[in-house]
Protein backbone atom coordinates (compact mmCIF):
# COMPACT_ATOMS: atom_id res chain seq x y z
CA UNK A 1 0.00 0.00 0.00
CA UNK A 2 2.60 2.57 0.67
CA UNK A 3 3.32 2.30 -2.86
CA UNK A 4 0.66 4.69 -3.58
CA UNK A 5 1.94 7.54 -1.98
CA UNK A 6 5.35 6.80 -3.51
CA UNK A 7 6.68 9.76 -5.59
CA UNK A 8 10.44 8.57 -6.27
CA UNK A 9 11.38 9.40 -9.79
CA UNK A 10 9.08 12.05 -9.97
CA UNK A 11 10.00 15.80 -10.97
CA UNK A 12 7.91 17.61 -9.59
CA UNK A 13 7.65 22.03 -9.57
CA UNK A 14 6.31 23.91 -6.75
CA UNK A 15 5.75 27.45 -7.15
CA UNK A 16 5.95 29.53 -4.09
CA UNK A 17 7.86 27.52 -2.86
CA UNK A 18 9.93 29.97 -0.99
CA UNK A 19 7.59 30.47 2.46
CA UNK A 20 4.56 29.29 3.90
CA UNK A 21 2.78 26.27 2.40
CA UNK A 22 4.30 26.33 -1.19
CA UNK A 23 7.91 25.89 0.83
CA UNK A 24 6.26 22.93 3.00
CA UNK A 25 4.72 21.19 -0.28
CA UNK A 26 8.07 21.29 -1.83
CA UNK A 27 9.80 19.68 0.88
CA UNK A 28 7.04 17.10 1.80
CA UNK A 29 7.97 16.07 -2.04
CA UNK A 30 11.60 16.27 -1.95
CA UNK A 31 11.60 14.34 1.14
CA UNK A 32 9.25 11.94 -0.02
CA UNK A 33 12.15 11.13 -3.07
CA UNK A 34 10.69 13.56 -6.24
CA UNK A 35 12.61 15.62 -7.88
CA UNK A 36 11.98 19.20 -7.02
CA UNK A 37 12.09 23.05 -8.70
CA UNK A 38 11.15 25.76 -6.70
CA UNK A 39 9.76 28.46 -7.95
CA UNK A 40 9.87 32.14 -6.30
CA UNK A 41 11.15 35.51 -6.46
CA UNK A 42 13.48 35.25 -3.48
CA UNK A 43 16.53 33.27 -4.45
CA UNK A 44 18.26 33.65 -1.12
CA UNK A 45 14.69 32.10 0.62
CA UNK A 46 14.87 29.44 -2.13
CA UNK A 47 18.43 28.46 -1.20
CA UNK A 48 17.59 28.17 2.44
CA UNK A 49 14.46 25.85 1.35
CA UNK A 50 17.00 23.85 -0.58
CA UNK A 51 19.08 23.37 2.76
CA UNK A 52 16.19 22.80 4.54
CA UNK A 53 14.21 20.12 2.22
CA UNK A 54 17.66 17.99 0.95
CA UNK A 55 16.78 15.44 -1.46
CA UNK A 56 17.23 16.27 -5.10
CA UNK A 57 16.01 20.19 -6.03
CA UNK A 58 16.84 23.04 -7.77
CA UNK A 59 15.58 26.58 -8.03
CA UNK A 60 14.18 29.21 -10.56
CA UNK A 61 14.59 32.52 -8.76
CA UNK A 62 12.01 34.25 -11.07
CA UNK A 63 8.89 36.83 -10.85
CA UNK A 64 5.82 34.88 -11.96
CA UNK A 65 3.48 37.56 -12.52
CA UNK A 66 5.87 39.06 -15.17
CA UNK A 67 3.94 37.54 -18.20
CA UNK A 68 6.79 38.66 -20.75
CA UNK A 69 9.07 36.19 -19.03
CA UNK A 70 6.63 33.00 -18.61
CA UNK A 71 7.98 31.26 -21.71
CA UNK A 72 11.47 31.59 -20.04
CA UNK A 73 10.38 30.54 -17.17
CA UNK A 74 9.05 27.41 -17.93
CA UNK A 75 12.78 26.80 -19.82
CA UNK A 76 14.41 27.06 -16.89
CA UNK A 77 11.52 25.20 -14.81
CA UNK A 78 12.31 22.19 -17.27
CA UNK A 79 16.22 22.29 -17.17
CA UNK A 80 17.77 20.75 -14.16
CA UNK A 81 15.68 17.74 -14.32
CA UNK A 82 13.38 18.00 -17.30
CA UNK A 83 9.88 18.92 -17.86
CA UNK A 84 8.17 18.17 -14.60
CA UNK A 85 4.88 15.69 -14.08
CA UNK A 86 3.82 17.31 -11.02
CA UNK A 87 2.58 20.89 -10.70
CA UNK A 88 1.79 22.53 -7.49
CA UNK A 89 0.57 26.25 -8.14
CA UNK A 90 0.89 27.73 -4.35
CA UNK A 91 2.23 30.75 -5.58
CA UNK A 92 -0.69 33.60 -4.58
CA UNK A 93 -1.28 37.24 -3.09
CA UNK A 94 -3.73 38.96 -1.54
CA UNK A 95 -3.75 42.38 -1.29
CA UNK A 96 -6.61 43.07 0.97
CA UNK A 97 -8.58 45.94 -1.12
CA UNK A 98 -12.10 46.38 0.29
CA UNK A 99 -14.17 46.49 -2.79
CA UNK A 100 -14.84 50.49 -3.22
CA UNK A 101 -10.56 50.41 -2.88
CA UNK A 102 -9.66 47.92 -5.37
CA UNK A 103 -6.59 49.45 -7.93
CA UNK A 104 -6.05 48.33 -11.59
CA UNK A 105 -2.80 47.15 -10.36
CA UNK A 106 -3.89 45.27 -7.46
CA UNK A 107 -6.60 43.34 -9.39
CA UNK A 108 -4.34 42.68 -12.30
CA UNK A 109 -1.73 41.31 -10.31
CA UNK A 110 -4.06 39.34 -7.82
CA UNK A 111 -5.59 37.22 -11.37
CA UNK A 112 -2.18 36.98 -12.77
CA UNK A 113 -0.59 35.26 -10.13
CA UNK A 114 -3.30 33.37 -8.87
CA UNK A 115 -5.19 31.94 -11.66
CA UNK A 116 -3.15 33.19 -15.28
CA UNK A 117 0.08 31.76 -14.06
CA UNK A 118 -1.51 28.11 -12.87
CA UNK A 119 -3.28 27.48 -16.39
CA UNK A 120 -0.29 28.95 -18.69
CA UNK A 121 2.02 26.75 -16.15
CA UNK A 122 -0.16 23.57 -17.04
CA UNK A 123 -0.62 24.23 -20.34
CA UNK A 124 2.93 24.75 -20.96
CA UNK A 125 3.98 21.37 -19.07
CA UNK A 126 1.08 19.20 -20.33
CA UNK A 127 2.11 17.88 -23.75
CA UNK A 128 5.60 16.47 -21.50
CA UNK A 129 2.30 14.80 -19.24
CA UNK A 130 0.49 13.50 -22.09
CA UNK A 131 3.39 12.05 -23.53
CA UNK A 132 3.73 9.81 -20.44
CA UNK A 133 0.31 9.32 -19.76
CA UNK A 134 0.95 10.48 -16.18
CA UNK A 135 0.61 13.77 -14.39
CA UNK A 136 -0.57 15.66 -11.67
CA UNK A 137 -1.62 19.59 -11.16
CA UNK A 138 -2.44 20.80 -7.51
CA UNK A 139 -3.85 24.49 -7.75
CA UNK A 140 -4.66 26.09 -3.99
CA UNK A 141 -7.94 27.09 -3.37
CA UNK A 142 -8.74 29.27 -0.71
CA UNK A 143 -11.90 29.64 1.95
CA UNK A 144 -12.99 32.53 -0.39
CA UNK A 145 -13.30 29.86 -3.62
CA UNK A 146 -17.08 29.52 -2.08
CA UNK A 147 -17.38 31.78 0.92
CA UNK A 148 -16.93 36.27 0.70
CA UNK A 149 -14.50 37.56 3.40
CA UNK A 150 -13.89 41.18 3.95
CA UNK A 151 -11.67 42.88 1.82
CA UNK A 152 -11.66 40.16 -0.30
CA UNK A 153 -13.16 40.23 -3.49
CA UNK A 154 -10.09 40.48 -5.95
CA UNK A 155 -8.86 37.34 -4.07
CA UNK A 156 -11.98 35.80 -3.75
CA UNK A 157 -13.02 35.93 -7.33
CA UNK A 158 -9.89 34.50 -8.34
CA UNK A 159 -9.54 31.39 -6.41
CA UNK A 160 -13.45 30.99 -6.99
CA UNK A 161 -11.56 30.83 -10.47
CA UNK A 162 -9.75 28.39 -9.22
CA UNK A 163 -12.29 26.18 -8.18
CA UNK A 164 -13.87 26.17 -11.82
CA UNK A 165 -10.38 26.13 -13.53
CA UNK A 166 -9.49 22.77 -11.86
CA UNK A 167 -12.49 21.29 -13.03
CA UNK A 168 -12.03 22.74 -16.53
CA UNK A 169 -8.06 21.12 -16.38
CA UNK A 170 -9.96 17.83 -15.26
CA UNK A 171 -12.04 17.69 -18.40
CA UNK A 172 -9.86 19.14 -21.10
CA UNK A 173 -6.85 16.61 -19.59
CA UNK A 174 -7.47 13.22 -17.06
CA UNK A 175 -8.31 11.55 -20.53
CA UNK A 176 -4.36 11.52 -21.00
CA UNK A 177 -4.02 10.45 -17.20
CA UNK A 178 -3.36 13.96 -16.10
CA UNK A 179 -5.35 14.29 -12.76
CA UNK A 180 -6.24 18.39 -11.14
CA UNK A 181 -7.23 18.74 -8.52
CA UNK A 182 -7.13 21.36 -5.73
CA UNK A 183 -6.27 21.93 -2.03
CA UNK A 184 -8.16 24.53 -0.23
CA UNK A 185 -6.27 25.32 2.87
CA UNK A 186 -8.09 27.22 6.24
CA UNK A 187 -6.19 29.11 8.18
CA UNK A 188 -2.49 28.52 8.25
CA UNK A 189 0.39 30.37 9.81
CA UNK A 190 2.07 31.70 6.65
CA UNK A 191 2.55 35.08 5.13
CA UNK A 192 -0.29 35.41 3.12
CA UNK A 193 -2.17 35.24 6.80
CA UNK A 194 0.14 37.53 9.11
CA UNK A 195 -2.08 39.56 9.89
CA UNK A 196 -4.80 37.14 10.93
CA UNK A 197 -2.34 35.36 13.22
CA UNK A 198 -0.95 38.50 14.41
CA UNK A 199 -4.51 39.31 15.93
CA UNK A 200 -4.83 36.51 18.66
CA UNK A 201 -8.23 37.00 19.43
CA UNK A 202 -9.27 37.06 15.74
CA UNK A 203 -6.83 33.68 15.39
CA UNK A 204 -8.87 32.11 18.55
CA UNK A 205 -12.46 32.70 16.90
CA UNK A 206 -10.91 31.09 13.83
CA UNK A 207 -9.92 28.32 15.49
CA UNK A 208 -13.52 28.08 16.99
CA UNK A 209 -15.01 28.20 13.70
CA UNK A 210 -13.30 25.00 12.89
CA UNK A 211 -14.45 21.66 14.05
CA UNK A 212 -11.53 20.10 15.11
CA UNK A 213 -10.71 23.30 17.11
CA UNK A 214 -7.63 24.63 15.63
CA UNK A 215 -6.19 26.26 13.11
CA UNK A 216 -3.55 24.53 10.80
CA UNK A 217 0.10 23.38 11.16
CA UNK A 218 2.05 23.18 8.14
CA UNK A 219 2.53 19.77 9.13
CA UNK A 220 -0.88 19.44 7.91
CA UNK A 221 -0.57 19.72 4.79
CA UNK A 222 1.90 17.20 4.07
CA UNK A 223 -0.87 13.79 3.46
CA UNK A 224 -2.89 16.09 0.80
CA UNK A 225 -0.23 16.80 -0.99
CA UNK A 226 1.37 13.10 -1.29
CA UNK A 227 -1.90 12.00 -1.91
CA UNK A 228 -2.78 14.57 -4.84
CA UNK A 229 0.45 14.11 -6.03
CA UNK A 230 0.65 10.38 -6.45
CA UNK A 231 -0.89 7.13 -7.56
CA UNK A 232 -2.72 7.10 -4.42
CA UNK A 233 -5.75 9.70 -5.74
CA UNK A 234 -5.58 7.90 -9.85
CA UNK A 235 -9.40 8.13 -9.66
CA UNK A 236 -9.89 11.77 -7.80
CA UNK A 237 -10.11 14.51 -10.56
CA UNK A 238 -11.56 18.36 -10.53
CA UNK A 239 -12.14 18.29 -6.93
CA UNK A 240 -11.24 21.20 -4.49
CA UNK A 241 -10.05 19.37 -1.20
CA UNK A 242 -10.68 21.28 1.88
CA UNK A 243 -7.89 21.31 4.35
CA UNK A 244 -9.39 23.27 6.90
CA UNK A 245 -10.04 21.39 10.17
CA UNK A 246 -13.63 21.29 9.23
CA UNK A 247 -14.39 25.54 8.62
CA UNK A 248 -16.39 24.71 5.71
CA UNK A 249 -18.45 22.54 7.13
CA UNK A 250 -19.74 24.35 9.66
Amino acid sequence: MSGLFDVSGKVACVTGASSGLGRRAATVLAQAGASVVGVARRAADLDEWRKEAGGSTAAVAADLSDREHLASIVESIAEPFGPPQILVHAAGINTREPADDVTDAGWDITMMLNLTVPFFLSKAFAPAMKEKGWGRIVNFASLQTTRAFPGGIAYGASKGGIGQLTRAMAEAWSKDGITANAIGPGFFPTELTAAVFGDEERAQRNAAQTCIGRNGTLDDIDGPILFLCSDASRYVTGQVLMVDGGFTAK
